[in-house]
């Protein structure tokens, strides 16, 4: 009975290691070396090269020409279904949202440097909305985005940055790292991002960051910036807090 529950524990840990791994190789923003992640990891090299071998085999993890080691593509199809999912279990509050300002709610979350939709509700007005679930955007083009980063370090924000660089989706886009980096102090300071025309011209966002989130998350409100005035801003920003925070709240157990 003693090896038995031995064998058992044993394999809960490593399987506890190779997620540490995964969360490990993620952290590094891209790649990472047999010896870097023993160094992130604490853990023997041969314990090292026996995990990252079976999540290799099993396509979890893949080895660069250069011998260095990144996240697999098997993990692209686990990623989106989960994103799917946390989406479709926060879908009635957004509905609640859009309810109470009348324009549509988004939540997005931060996969692999972008943004992604994972729900929408739609407004009853008949303007469409350039945004839609599925869709993938750069951080600092959009209010979601400007909003998820701005709870992130400083430095992790810079990485994020020098990997993706800060393309113009409109006139109004931010391309200047230093001028993010003001504004996300003030997204930080004020508890909301504005997305004025930055992603989509004539369309303005109000977003806010899921606390606690498993992976960073914001809810917004998008419209025409003719509806979406400061005065509207003004009322609506306090209706998008509270329901990320409920969002927050009521998140599933991990």
């Amino acid at each position: 009975m003693a090896a038995e529950k031995s064998g058992r524990d044993g394999g809960v840990q490593s399987l506890q290691r190779a997620f540490e791994l995964l969360e490990h190789l993620a952290d590094t923003g891209g790649e990472a070396s047999l010896s870097e992640l023993a160094t992130l990891s604490g853990l023997p090299m041969p314990t090292i090269h026996r995990l990252i071998r079976t999540l290799v085999d099993l396509g979890y993890v893949r080895q660069n020409t250069n011998r260095r080691y990144a996240l697999g593509a098997r993990l692209i199809r686990l990623g989106e279904n989960a994103s799917m999912q946390f989406g479709a279990w926060a879908r009635p509050l957004l509905v609640e949202l859009v309810e109470e300002v009348g324009e549509t709610a988004n939540l997005a979350v931060l996969e692999r440097d972008e943004v992604v939709y994972v729900a929408q509700v739609p407004s009853k007005h008949s303007m469409r909305m350039f945004t839609e679930v599925g869709r993938r955007l750069l951080p600092h083009g959009t209010g979601v985005g400007k909003a998820m980063l701005a709870q992130l370090p400083a430095d992790e924000v810079t990485a994020l940055l020098d990997r993706t660089g800060m393309p113009a989706y409109t006139e109004h886009t931010f391309t200047d790292p230093a001028a993010l980096a003001a504004e996300l102090t003030r997204i930080a300071d004020q508890g909301y991002a504005l997305d004025e025309a930055e992603q989509e011209l004539g369309v303005r966002c109000i977003a806010v960051a899921v606390p606690g989130a498993p992976v960073p998350a914001a809810v917004s409100v998008s419209g025409p910036s003719g509806r979406l005035t400061a005065d509207a801003v003004a009322h609506i920003a306090p209706v998008v807090q509270k329901i990320a925070d409920r969002l927050s709240q009521q998140l599933p157990p991990a």
